[in-house]
């Protein structure tokens, strides 16, 4: 894996990742260890989708002498609070999350326990431990104006489903506790963040999956829906460049080149070799219909800008399932 090309000016040593065993939390969690830093991880292995991918990736974050990993729910104040009290730490990068726009219209309320509750509860073990920096992960899902691309300053006070409320309410606390207690928080809305070893539930590998099985794909709409997809690799360079000072900043990291949802299944039978058979289906009335990030203020403030094109990110994609295609055959995938 390359290193970032710009160096940070965060000077910590140790640095705390939730969700570290999640897509993102684990591509971070490799990143930072491959630049000699300790991380200290933490994840509850919940099975919103098979944890056995999620221990894949734990099992390759293991192999590294400064991985440090506790199996806690950050829902849980009491546990996390020792997390805290056992080490010292010098910077939180929050990626545990509950995912998921529609799930969290079935169950909102693990969505408000981890995604809203379990920022504070990390706050708070910041403003108690004198960690004075403090990355949360937010989505773009919070943009519901049609106003395009969507700048940081676009209207976010009006989200279409729990998982965003959520999110913004972590957003909304970690102003609070800036301001109370001087903590230095960035804020980073990602956009469809997609790559190998990626969550079985977005439309990609549900896509791929079904495809190489001859089974139709799930198209929400008729696929003319626009989204700005973003590598993981990119968003993992990202995410630790935001470790630098900035105060408090909230910062969009996207691919900056919306693509409708039919030329990504068109780059997905190109790679597989497969015709896509569609079983359409009615868009869901908290999907958005397209997506788009403004990222001079990325550009400015990090240092920072997508470089994978999505035609090779999502071969890249492609290969990495077909080599694994024996251990994902095995786990349980939900419709």
């Amino acid at each position: 894996m390359k290193k970032p090309s710009a160096k940070t000016d965060f000077k910590g040593r140790t640095i705390l990742v939730t969700g570290c065993a999640g897509f993102i939390g684990w591509k971070v969690s490799q990143l930072l260890l491959e630049m000699n830093r300790k991380v200290i991880g933490v994840d509850n292995i919940n099975n919103y989708y098979d944890p056995r991918l999620k221990m894949w990736r734990l099992g390759i974050l293991k192999k590294y002498p400064a991985f440090k990993f506790y199996r806690v729910d950050i829902g849980d104040y009491k546990k996390t609070k020792k997390i805290f009290s056992g080490n010292k730490i010098d910077a939180v990068i929050n990626l545990a999350a509950r995912a998921g726009v529609r799930a969290s219209v079935e169950d909102p309320w693990v969505y408000l326990q981890t995604n809203t509750q379990g920022t504070l509860n990390l706050l708070e073990c910041c403003k108690d431990h004198k960690v004075k920096k403090f990355v949360l992960a937010s989505t773009s899902s919070l943009y519901a104006s049609l106003d395009m691309p969507f700048k940081e300053t676009s209207i976010t006070d009006t989200p279409l489903a729990p998982y965003s409320a959520t999110k913004k309410g972590a957003e909304a606390l970690c102003y609070a506790y800036h301001y109370l207690y001087g903590l230095d928080i960035t804020v980073l809305r990602y956009f469809t963040v997609y790559g190998p070893a990626g969550r079985p539930d977005m439309s990609i590998f549900k896509f791929v999956k079904n495809m190489d099985a001859g089974k139709p794909i799930p198209l929400f709409g008729d696929g003319s829906q626009t989204r700005d997809f973003t590598y993981i690799d990119d968003i993992a360079d990202g995410t630790i460049r935001a470790l630098r000072p900035v105060g408090y900043e909230i910062i969009n990291l996207g691919g900056d080149h919306p693509v409708k949802l039919n030329y990504v299944i068109g780059l997905l039978e190109k790679n597989l070799g497969i015709k896509a058979k569609v079983k359409r289906l009615k868009m869901h009335p908290a999907d958005v219909t397209a997506t788009w990030a403004h990222i001079e203020k990325a550009k400015k403030l990090l240092g920072w800008k997508p470089r994978m094109p999505l035609e090779k990110g999502v071969e890249n994609t492609v290969r990495w399932f077909v080599e694994n295609k024996q251990f994902l055959k095995s786990l349980k995938w939900k419709d």
